[in-house]
C-alpha cells in the first residue's frame, strides 16, 4: 500500500468519524430531545466544521489540512475531557459553575457506568486528532 493510499484513508477515516458524532448528537437532540448544555454546544462547534473540512480533504486529497483538523480536534479533546470530569470527578462535579440551563453535570446515558455523551465526543475528537497527526507526520515526512 502506497503512503498517499494510506493518507487518504486515514483522512475518510477522520471525516467518518466527524460524520458518526454529528449525526450522535443530531440523534440524542433531535430525537431523543436531550437539551445540550454549554460545553456541548461548544464541542459541536469543533466538530461540525471537521464534516465539511474533512469531506472536501478526502475529495480533493488535500492533505495539508491534517495540521489544522489536528490542533482543533486536540481544542475540542480538551473540552470534551473537561465536560466528562464534571460529570465523573467530584470534586469538579462539586464546584462546577453554572452553566446555562442545562447544567454540564447531567448525564443524559451512562452506558456501562463510563460512557456518556462527553465520553463519546472525546472518543471522536481523538480519532480525528491521531489520524490527522498521522497524515500531517507522513505529509511532513514526504517533503
Amino acid at each position: 500500500m502506497k503512503k498517499n493510499d494510506k493518507r487518504e484513508n486515514l483522512l475518510f477515516l477522520a471525516f467518518a468519524a466527524a460524520l458518526i458524532a454529528m449525526f450522535g448528537s443530531l440523534y440524542f437532540s433531535e430525537i431523543r430531545q436531550y437539551e445540550p448544555c454549554e460545553l456541548c454546544w461548544y464541542q459541536r462547534i469543533v466538530m461540525y466544521p471537521f464534516v465539511v473540512l474533512l469531506g472536501i480533504a478526502t475529495v480533493k486529497k488535500d492533505y495539508g489540512i491534517a495540521f489544522y483538523t489536528m490542533i482543533l480536534s486536540a481544542v475540542g479533546g480538551m473540552i470534551s475531557l473537561y465536560h466528562y470530569g464534571l460529570q465523573k470527578v467530584a470534586f469538579l462535579a462539586d464546584t462546577a459553575p453554572a452553566c446555562g440551563r442545562i447544567p454540564c453535570t447531567g448525564q443524559y446515558i451512562n452506558w456501562l457506568g463510563f460512557i456518556s455523551i462527553p465520553f463519546l465526543a472525546l472518543i471522536a475528537f481523538i480519532i480525528v486528532f491521531v489520524c490527522s497527526f498521522l497524515v500531517w507526520k507522513q505529509t511532513k515526512e514526504e517533503k
